[in-house]
C-alpha cells in the first residue's frame, strides 16, 4: 500500500533519512521508533509530501507520492489523516468546530451533514460529551482525541500519527493506544505511528520499525523485534527496562504465531 524505496532526504549536507525502504501494508499498523533526531517525523512528512525525497520515491498503491503534483496530489491527501504532536486545535472553535474545520474547508457537504458527521467521529474517539467544549477546557489526551476525530471525519482510510502518547500520563497514553488498535480494527484504518513509548508500540502494533541514523536497522512483529539482536534495539529495549516477562506476556496476534 505505501511504500518506501530507497529514501534520501538531505537538509543541507546532513542525511536526515538515509537509504530507507519498508512497506507498509493495507491495514496494518506500524509503529515507527528510535532515538530523537532520527528522522521518524520526516518519514511521516514524505508520505503526504509535506516533504520530498532527496532521492529515491514514495509510492502509494500504484501512485508515486513523491512526484504528485496537482489534483493528484489532493486525491492522495485526501486518503490521509494526520494527528499532530500537539493535536493542533484552534483555541478559539469548540471541539466539535475543530472537528468540521475539514469538511467545511474540503467538501460542500451542508451543516446538517457535518454536524452528523462531526458526532460520528466525537463518538468514534468516546469524546461527544465535550462536544461544546473549548480546547483549553479540556485535558490533554481529551485534546488529542479531539485532534484524531478531525483527522478521521473525512473518512480517511490511512492515519499518520506523531507522538499521540507525547506529554500524557500512562494512563491516558494507554486509553489513546488502545484506540488507536480499536479505530484499526472497527474501521480497518491503516495506522503509522511515531511514538517514543515503546511498551504501548509492542502493544498495539502488528510491525514495529526502528529507525537510527536516519537508517532501518530493524523491522518486525514485536516478538521478532524483542528477539533481535540488533545492537540499537537491545540499547532502546534496555533503556525503557523492557525484557523477556514484556515477550512471555504477548498475545498470539502480537507474536506472529497462529
Amino acid at each position: 500500500m505505501i511504500k518506501f524505496d530507497n529514501v534520501v532526504k538531505r537538509f543541507g549536507g546532513h542525511a536526515v533519512l538515509d537509504g530507507v525502504s519498508f512497506e507498509v501494508a493495507k491495514g496494518e499498523v506500524l509503529a515507527v521508533v528510535g532515538p530523537s533526531g532520527t528522522g521518524k517525523s520526516v518519514t511521516l512528512k514524505h508520505m503526504v509530501r509535506l516533504l520530498t525525497p532527496t532521492s529515491g520515491s514514495v509510492w502509494l498503491d500504484d501512485i508515486e507520492i513523491s512526484d504528485a503534483v496537482g489534483s493528484q496530489l489532493e486525491k492522495v491527501r485526501e486518503r490521509f489523516g494526520y494527528l499532530f504532536q500537539g493535536g493542533a486545535l484552534l483555541g478559539w472553535l469548540t471541539v466539535a468546530e475543530n472537528v468540521a474545520l475539514p469538511l467545511r474547508e474540503c467538501t460542500r457537504m451542508g451543516e446538517d451533514e457535518i454536524a452528523k458527521k462531526v458526532m460520528d467521529a466525537l463518538q468514534a474517539v468516546e469524546l461527544a460529551n465535550a462536544a461544546d467544549k473549548y480546547p483549553a477546557e479540556i485535558s490533554g489526551g481529551m485534546q488529542k482525541r479531539a485532534g484524531l476525530a478531525r483527522a478521521i471525519v473525512r473518512n480517511c482510510d490511512i492515519v499518520l500519527y506523531d507522538e499521540p502518547t507525547s506529554g500524557l500520563d500512562p494512563v491516558t497514553s494507554v486509553t489513546i493506544n488502545r484506540l488507536i488498535r480499536r479505530l484499526n480494527r472497527e474501521r480497518s484504518i491503516t495506522s503509522i505511528v511515531v511514538t517514543h513509548d515503546l511498551q504501548g508500540a509492542l502493544a498495539f502494533s502488528d510491525r514495529i520499525l526502528m529507525l537510527t541514523g536516519g537508517k532501518v536497522v530493524a523491522c518486525g512483529t514485536p516478538a521478532e523485534f524483542l528477539r533481535s539482536d540488533c545492537p540499537e534495539v537491545r540499547e532502546f529495549l534496555a533503556a525503557q527496562f523492557i525484557g523477556q516477562d514484556f515477550l512471555d506476556n504477548l498475545k498470539p496476534e502480537q507474536t506472529g504465531e497462529k
